[in-house]
Order: structure tokens, then C-alpha cells, then sequence
């Protein structure tokens, strides 16, 4: 900034200051008649112990007991209208900012529909400019002493970060989903902080998000879901990243680092391998077996099962011989112990009369077997 004894003026803003104080500290000694220069999406006021007193738009205005009333009334008259007074001049920045950047410092947890807890992080842009410089003053540069553009864009990064996050609270369902709903988000996002930036004479005119991303971690657990949905047929994958393994930069021939990797793979999974290249392998869908009901659960187990795989009831059917009492199958034709023929009906050895299997007396004389 070039300030010359007699003018006052903010020549050179850079693209992103918003405003600007003269002097920086204090106020400054303004002679009466001195050269007041705004230039054009500027605009001046006068303070004067924290209270704003005159005001400018864009052009040359001399300082002086015609343009400044309020001023020479309030400060002059005490000291015998003395031709200095003090006072600090705020100069606005009217032009539009645009490609303010907005984001959480720290990521944010959300619940998920899909994932459960997650924690997101999100950024974007947005655009605006100061429309009523009194209440920007007053309310934001004043009440929070932010007198530079980094400490205005935090306090207003922050604002946007606040709203979001009630945002989402109320409208995520499904990270999965968000980037179909970005301008959807930005739009009702937009029009809450359009209340909230308009309380500091500052116009919201665009707003956008540009990501919405979980952490790192989290993000390489999603690649891995969906690598393995991309994966249908894992037996024709693990084929052909075998054979190109085994086959490696330079072909069968070379036998080089490729097909170390191929020899390696093999020697881990040899079981799968072998099934993999039989020819009467297709794919790695589940099989159907045979199976039978379980008559204490009613549950449905392999046909060969000795238990019930859910509540351990005995399957297999058995017998007992009748002249060894050896546990025997419920198919066998001969006890394996003692030779006993147990398809041969037991007759009582008092009367001669057929007894059925497991009998212990005789339903004809009472004899006991």
C-alpha cells in the first residue's frame, strides 16, 4: 500500500484480501482536506472509537467539514476545531471471491446403512462477496477481531463445516450413494448458509462439494469388496493369474521369476490346483449332497452323517446281538463278534415258540429269555 501525507487509499489489494485497516494499528493523525481515494468494488468507513461514522463509495473525495459532518462535530468542535482528527479507515473489498476452499480438519463419524460407523471427510469450494460493509464490520471483523482474509476464511470454513455436519447427520444413508447426491447436498446446504453468511453483510453465490471420502483404511477395505465382486468366476481367475504367473515376462522358455511365482502358488494351494485343472471342474459353486432329516431338530443333515451336525441326536441306527449283546449295525446279518445269525428269530426254549427280536420272556409260558 502506497499512502502519501495527503491521501488515503488501499492501492494495491491483492486478489484474495477482503480488507483492510489504516492504519494497521491505532488510528491515524487525517488533516482536514486531505484526499480520500476508493476505488471502483471498494468502499471506505470511518471509525472512531469502535463506532462507524462516515462511510464512502468508489471515487476522490476530499475530507472536509462539507463531506465529513459527523466527524468534525464529534471531534473537532472539543479541541477548538483543530484541522486533524483521528480515526481509522476500513477499507471493503466489493468484488466476488471466488475458489474459497472449504473442509474438515478431522474426519467426522456418521452411521452408515452398509458400513455401520464410518468417519467421513469432506471438501469444496465456494463463492460470495460483501454486500453490506457496516454489518461485516460490526459483526464479524469487529465482535470476532478478524481483521485479515486468512482469519475471515477460517471463521467462515468453519461456519460451512458446522452446517454440514448437521446436514449429514440428517441425510446420509449410505456413503455408497453420495457422490449421485453432491448437488443435491450443495443445494440444501446453500440455502442454510445463505442465513448464516447473510448475518455478516456477506452474499453466498455458489456452493459446491467436491468429495466426500471416508479414511484411507476404510477406503482400501471398499477397494478390496469390490475387487472380489469383480472376481464372479475365482476359479478361471486363479488360472489365468497362474498361467501368466508361470509364464512370466519372456514365455514358457525362459522359466524366470515368473514361473518361480507359479511354482510357489502351486506348492501353497496344491489341493485346489489339482481340482482347478481337472477336466470335470467348471466352477466353484456349491455341490448339492444328499441329506436326510434329523428326528429330533428336524434339521436337514449330510445323508452320511453318525450326528445331527446342530444337536449331536445319533443318525446311525443299531442293534444289539442277542447272544453277545455287541452293539452291531442296524444292516448286518451276522454279529461281527460271535457270528450269531440276527435275521433268525429267537424261539423260547421252554415251548419252542418264535419270539420277537429284543423279547425278554415268553408271551406263551412266561420263560424268560
Amino acid at each position: 500500500m502506497a499512502i502519501m501525507m495527503e491521501v488515503v487509499e488501499w492501492s494495491d489489494p491483492s486478489p484474495d484480501d477482503m480488507i483492510y485497516r489504516y492504519p494497521e494499528a491505532g488510528s491515524a493523525d487525517i488533516k482536514l482536506g486531505a484526499q480520500l481515494v476508493v476505488r471502483e468494488t471498494q468502499s471506505a468507513v470511518f471509525y472512531r472509537d469502535g463506532k462507524a461514522c462516515d462511510s464512502f463509495g468508489p471515487g476522490r473525495h476530499t475530507l472536509s467539514t462539507f463531506n465529513l459532518p459527523i466527524i468534525t462535530k464529534l471531534f473537532s468542535a472539543p479541541w477548538g476545531f483543530e484541522s486533524i482528527f483521528k480515526a481509522e479507515v476500513y477499507f471493503i473489498n466489493h468484488k466476488t471471491f471466488t475458489n474459497l476452499k472449504w473442509g474438515t480438519r478431522e474426519p467426522v463419524a456418521f452411521r452408515d446403512r452398509e458400513l455401520g460407523l464410518v468417519r467421513l471427510r469432506g471438501f469444496g469450494v465456494y463463492s460470495c462477496r460483501i454486500t453490506e460493509p457496516l454489518l461485516f464490520i460490526n459483526r464479524l471483523v469487529g465482535r470476532e477481531a478478524t481483521y485479515t482474509t486468512a482469519q475471515i476464511d477460517d471463521y467462515l470454513r468453519n461456519i460451512v463445516v458446522c452446517r454440514l455436519n448437521d446436514l449429514m447427520g440428517e441425510k446420509l444413508d449410505t456413503i455408497l450413494d453420495l457422490p449421485a447426491q453432491y448437488k443435491e447436498l450443495a443445494e440444501e446446504l446453500k440455502e442454510r448458509l445463505l442465513t448464516e453468511f447473510g448475518k455478516y453483510g456477506i452474499e453466498l453465490l455458489d456452493f459446491f462439494i467436491t468429495s466426500m471420502t471416508p479414511p484411507e483404511e476404510v477406503q482400501k477395505m471398499i477397494d478390496e469388496r469390490s475387487g472380489m465382486a469383480a472376481v464372479k468366476d475365482l476359479d478361471e481367475f486363479l488360472k489365468f493369474k497362474l498361467a501368466k504367473a508361470m509364464d512370466g515376462e519372456g514365455g514358457m522358455g525362459t522359466m524366470g521369476a515368473g514361473a518361480g511365482v507359479g511354482m510357489g502358488v502351486g506348492m501353497m494351494m496344491p489341493g485346489y490346483l489339482s481340482k482347478a485343472f481337472s477336466t470335470e471342474q467348471k466352477d466353484l459353486e456349491k455341490e448339492s449332497i444328499p441329506t436326510v432329516q434329523c428326528p429330533e431338530c428336524l434339521t436337514h443333515t449330510p445323508e452320511n452323517s453318525r450326528f445331527c451336525y446342530k444337536c449331536g441326536h445319533q443318525m446311525v441306527r443299531t442293534n444289539v446281538c442277542p447272544e453277545c449283546s455287541k452293539v452291531v449295525p442296524a444292516h448286518a446279518n451276522f454279529c461281527m463278534n460271535c457270528g450269531c445269525n440276527l435275521n433268525a428269530k429267537p424261539t423260547c426254549s421252554n415251548c419252542s415258540v418264535e419270539l420277537p427280536q429284543g423279547t425278554k420272556f415268553c408271551p406263551n409260558c412266561g420263560e424268560k429269555i
